[in-house]
């Protein structure tokens, strides 16, 4: 490319840039105009565009719409072949925004894309459309996961999304199904942002099953509602549809929320200690089988003389349990957990057809609490 040619593209795809309404906010203009108006070379060139351009900046929303064809990116390109210098000084910022460290503060079925990004996508029951939009990672898109409670999964997207001041737009799309037991989050998300909730924590007109806020102060919900505007894509599972949304939601892009809220809970997290000791059970201890050819499993009960009281036999780890606390068998809370994790593992290899080797632990810290006392063993006597 010649030099005259370059200054013509440099000028002919600032104009178009300049044009557009939504490249005035865009980190891609924005940089790319300051870097020409840092160069002696554009500015002998071009020097009241370039001037011109930089009395069109708004305030910054966002780093880049990932726009098909990115006409400050193609102006940076042709400047750098007049200015070498401009190679590493312009450039369209299309690199990944850093994911915050610390947000969301909750887990959850959930993929972060960036933190500096205005849309959030909720996927409702569609697991796969999380994953689909979650490799596409369209840009203005913050976070995608699942919603499949009216309760306790509203509060948790709540309290997810609100420490985040850049999330302006929540896009709610996929399969909204009372399937079994009778949830309807979708309905029932969209009732929230919409009426809002009562002085109970009811959500007005919802209709799912228990659609009650209880972990999220009313305040809390308010700021919520005012915040981020919800875009109803129910039904809607093309990943396509909903990246065209994401796409027009970031260009209406207000810019970041100034009231910021870092925590929407009451309740502290505190940080869970190992146990310091081998604790017996008064009650006795188990030993635990699975049973290759009947395919069910066995538990036997001992005294902790070592003397058997009882056997059961069953088809699952629930009917088991069950049983032997029933039977008043357990009586300490640690003990009935370590048999609830035993009886899994060894349902587990009872379908797998892989071996199961009772008190095998999964890591080195693994505290055991079910062996008989008088046993000096690592694993139960058999």
């Amino acid at each position: 490319m010649t030099e005259e040619s370059a200054v013509a593209t440099v000028e002919s795809e600032l104009r178009n840039a300049m044009q557009a309404t939504k490249c005035h906010r865009c980190g891609c203009y924005q940089d790319a105009v300051q870097s020409f108006a840092g160069s002696e070379k554009l500015m002998g060139f071009l020097p009241g565009l370039i001037e011109e351009a930089q009395g069109l900046f708004e305030a910054r929303r966002y780093d880049c719409l990932g726009c098909e064809t990115c006409w400050p990116a193609v102006a940076a390109n042709a400047a750098a072949e007049i200015d070498p210098g401009l190679a590493e000084a312009s450039c369209c910022a299309t690199a990944e925004p850093v994911v915050r460290e610390g947000w969301p503060p909750l887990p959850g079925d959930y993929h972060v894309l960036r933190f500096q990004a205005p849309v959030a996508v909720c996927a409702l029951n569609s697991d796969e459309l999380v994953s689909h939009l979650a490799s596409a990672q369209p840009p203005g898109l913050a976070i995608v996961g699942t919603l499949h409670t009216e309760n306790l999964g509203i509060e948790h997207l709540i309290r997810n999304l609100l420490p985040n001041p850049n999330v302006r737009f929540l896009v709610v799309c996929g399969e909204d199904t009372r399937k079994a037991v009778g949830h309807l989050p979708g309905q029932s998300l969209l009732s929230l942002m919409r009426k809002g909730i009562d002085e109970n924590g009811r959500i007005l007109e919802a209709r799912g099953k228990r659609p009650v806020i209880k972990n999220v102060s009313r305040e809390h919900v308010e700021i919520f509602r005012r915040r981020i505007e919800v875009i109803d894509q129910i039904g809607e599972t093309d990943v396509e549809t909903i990246t065209s949304c994401i796409a027009d939601a970031a260009i209406r892009d207000p810019g970041a929320c100034t009231e910021v809220v870092n925590d929407t809970s009451c309740v502290a997290v505190e940080e869970a200690v190992e146990p310091v000791g081998l604790i017996s059970d008064p009650a006795g201890y188990f030993i635990l089988y699975p049973d290759d050819r009947s395919k069910r499993l066995v538990l036997e009960h001992y005294s902790n003389a070592g003397v058997l009281t009882r056997v059961f036999e069953g088809a699952s780890p629930t009917a088991l349990y069950s049983s032997v606390i029933e039977a008043g068998l357990i009586s300490r809370l640690d003990h009935a957990a370590y048999l609830g994790r035993e009886l899994a593992r060894a349902e587990a290899a009872l379908r797998d057809g892989t071996d199961y080797v009772q008190d095998k632990a999964p890591g080195k810290n693994e505290i055991h609490v079910s062996p008989a006392p008088s046993c000096e063993c690592s694993e139960p006597c058999t």
